[in-house]
């Protein structure tokens, strides 16, 4: 007759050592995918960081309803690679909408950001600049901050933003094609170039040209080795498929039918930046 007592043993004894290798694979394999997401996170540290001596760099970027995404990510994802210590500052912690419906969602408002700053930065943002130049929250932010601010900077539409703050007087600076010429209504020195530096306030031109801004920026605090290095990550080399992103590349006429096409909203702009230039007593 079958031993069943003796089977019975049997069975539990290798049912115990399934588990047991069961439980000992896991423990491996928790290990190893531990080990491996370290070394993921340190190999990305690696390849990307530039490495510097000093405190971390502080920088307190702008977001709020209605802004152009590039204008925030571009030299975000540059800022990123420098390992700075970057936080999105909203008026509240809603995530605001962007012109391509992704929302972003703020990390600080003005109670939480720090005082002390190495750039400050504000995107551009269609009808979202408008709003932002007649915002006393806004305004008082970035008046509050830019004393404290080693780098004063914006993209695109931006610089109507800081020069209704009254932060561009007697500056040199620039915007998108559009609304650049508002600019000397609020104290600014109208320029038309991709991007402007003049003494800490960096400005640059439309959407793309925050990659450009991006990477002067970097140069200017961690030199030019840094900003080379993370322009090569990013692989910025551009060659673009037509020559016509700036009104000097197009007709007359191809310009009048562009310009035709935003007169609402330029027009809003305008009564944006003469409202402000009244406030600024310019």
């Amino acid at each position: 007759m079958p031993n069943f007592l003796s089977d019975s043993f049997s069975s539990i004894g290798l049912r115990r050592r399934a588990l047991a290798t069961f439980i000992l694979a896991s423990i491996v394999s928790d290990s190893a995918k531990a080990e491996a997401g370290s070394s993921e996170k340190e190999h990305l540290e690696h390849m990307q960081g530039v490495p510097f001596s000093g405190s971390q760099i502080k920088i307190a970027m702008l977001v709020y309803p209605n802004m152009v995404l590039q204008d925030l990510v571009g030299p975000q994802t540059i800022f990123k690679i420098l390992g700075a210590e970057i936080h999105l500052v909203g008026m509240t912690m809603k995530p605001v909408s962007t012109d391509v419906g992704i929302p972003v969602p703020p990390t600080d408002t003005p109670e939480t950001c720090p005082r002390e700053l190495d750039v400050l930065f504000v995107p551009g943002g269609l009808m979202g600049t408008i709003a932002c130049m007649n915002d006393p929250g806004v305004l008082a932010f970035l008046t509050s901050r830019a004393p404290q601010s080693r780098f004063i900077t914006s993209v695109c539409t931006g610089s109507l933003i800081l020069a209704a703050a009254g932060l561009l007087e007697g500056y040199k600076a620039t915007s998108h094609w559009g609304v650049v010429n508002l600019l000397p209504l609020m104290g600014a020195i109208e320029s038309h170039e991709r991007v402007v530096q003049d003494r800490n306030r960096i400005t640059g031109a439309g959407v793309t040209a925050g990659l450009d801004f991006g990477l002067i920026l970097a140069a200017q605090l961690h030199g030019q080795t840094a900003a080379e290095h993370i322009q090569l990550i990013i692989q910025y080399a551009p060659q673009p498929p037509f020559h016509h992103g700036n009104p000097s590349e197009i007709s007359k006429t191809q310009m009048a039918l562009e310009r035709s096409h935003r007169t609402w909203m330029d027009e809003k702009a305008l009564q944006a930046a003469q409202i402000a230039a009244k406030r600024l007593k310019l």
